[in-house]
């Protein structure tokens, strides 16, 4: 398996501390809002992932966070709390909104057959954690204490853009939108692992610490989560591409100071899904969600496939062109396997399915290039040398990766005119070609026709058609 690493910014051959398993944590969302589908797209990118560890013979312990505390509206210190601003929006308690929006992400999770990890584990159940780490960063002076919350020291690293690759001056007060002076601050790219009730007064969430009554920074949490659930050696760490900075890099500075040694070898990271206007973002206030796919007609399952049809590390523009022709594809797919699946004949070709097998495992062991293993995809449905058998079984194979439901996804029997009016079209067409003796022709069309689920049928009063 090869990945690319954003810590060493190149594609590296995948070796875990441990052989034959995979410990993976994933950041996941701040639970104040509904998803928006460029979100899911890292949701979707790190359940392929872990599917292919899996698909390749690793075992994989994953963990997810979920941040019901803590997440400031700014990229710095901040801004007021996320969690905080869904409450107010809608007159609900913090934890009323925490657990309406955690359903909502399982929800959305389980209509793209992401698979949500075992280990999905709320920001407030690890407060004893959180503090004792910060204690110990205290005690190593990587921390200290100024205007009642606790800081991060970031002038004691070597290098504390180790993630970024930036130089300190590029990353000052002023050069980034949304970063505000703090004059608590010794150096303004320290950051707050613990509030006190000298900030944010009106902070729901609040428990004891020997500092005061206050609550966690951001990044402490997933620090404290994948320690206590992972060990002190993680694998893989995954996220979208805008965790790099600031959230990712104060895991690592805070993480290895904590333990004293590397923490995570593998830093994976999904690229933006972008609308017409840019970034898709929850605070531009009007943002897409799956359920506004859904009132629109598309299968959630649809934009799996479009996320699918490119690579992860690619910037991906979001538009309901590409994504009708993403559901023309997928539909054109169901109907396909739908016809194998009536019509299964033949003996299971054990050479050939490892042979595919293994061009799909070697597309995906390829920094997860999914375009080209959907490509494999239909590679086997067109080639006539594999019995239906074979050819359901790799589908099946295939599928535990892909998710895309190609074994138990019906689709819709009923013709519109639009559809009959084509389908006669085409039948009129072969009956043209087989009285001019084209009968290669004919042929062609009546298998177009079986990919997209129609079945010819000669009779004496002339040809018919099923829907698959």
């Amino acid at each position: 398996m090869k990945i690319y690493n954003t810590l060493t910014r190149k594609i590296e051959a995948f070796v875990p501390n441990e052989k034959g398993i995979v410990r993976m944590y994933t950041c996941g969302p701040t639970v104040y809002h509904y998803a928006h589908i460029g979100n899911l797209r890292s949701y979707i990118t790190e359940d392929i992932l872990e599917k292919t560890l899996e698909y390749i013979g690793y075992q994989v312990d994953r963990v997810m966070n979920i941040t019901d505390v803590g997440h400031l509206s700014s990229d710095s210190d901040s801004g007021e709390d996320k969690m905080l601003k869904g409450a107010k929006r809608e007159h609900k308690s913090v934890l009323d909104i925490a657990a309406f929006y955690t359903d909502a992400f399982k929800n959305d999770c389980n209509k793209l057959h992401i698979r949500i990890p075992e280990k999905l584990i709320p920001a407030t159940s690890c407060i004893d954690e959180y503090i004792h780490i910060i204690e110990r960063l205290l005690e190593k002076e990587y921390a200290y204490i100024s205007g009642g919350n606790i800081y991060f020291d970031t002038s004691k690293l070597d290098d504390y853009y180790v993630l970024t690759n930036h130089k300190e001056d590029e990353m000052v007060v002023g050069v980034r939108e949304g970063v505000e002076k703090d004059a608590n601050k010794r150096n303004q790219a320290d950051f707050v692992l613990w509030f006190t009730k000298s900030k944010f007064d009106d902070q729901e969430l609040k428990w004891d610490s020997p500092w005061g009554y206050g609550y966690p920074g951001w990044h402490i949490e997933c620090s404290g989560i994948g320690i206590k659930y992972l060990g002190e050696y993680m694998d893989i760490h995954c996220g979208g591409v805008d965790n790099i900075f600031p959230h990712h890099t104060n895991e690592i500075a805070q993480s290895e100071s904590f333990l004293g040694h590397k923490w995570c070898n593998y830093w994976v990271h999904s690229e933006h899904l972008n609308d017409e206007t840019g970034k898709m973002s929850k605070s531009k206030g009007d943002f897409l969600t799956l359920s506004v796919l859904e009132e629109k007609g598309y299968s959630p399952l649809v934009y799996r496939l479009f996320c699918l049809n490119s690579h992860y590390r690619k910037t991906l523009v979001f538009s309901y062109d590409i994504l009708e022709q993403n559901k023309v594809v997928y539909e054109k797919l169901l109907r396909r396997v739908s016809s194998i699946q009536a019509n299964l004949s033949g003996e299971f070709q054990a050479t050939d399915f490892e042979k595919y097998c293994t061009l799909f495992k070697e597309a995906l062991k390829n920094d997860l290039n999914t375009s080209n293993a959907i490509t494999i995809l239909f590679d086997v449905l067109k080639d006539e040398g594999l019995t239906n058998l074979t050819k359901l079984k790799l589908i099946g194979s295939f599928d535990s990766v892909l998710s895309l439901g190609l074994l138990d996804s019906a689709i819709s029997k009923t013709v519109d005119a639009e559809l009959e009016q084509h389908i006669l079209k085409m039948i009129e067409k072969r009956r043209e070609a087989k009285m001019n003796k084209d009968f290669m022709l004919a042929d062609t069309i009546r298998a177009n026709l079986l990919d997209e689920g129609i079945v010819l049928k000669d009779t004496r009063e002339g040809t018919t058609y099923e829907i698959l």
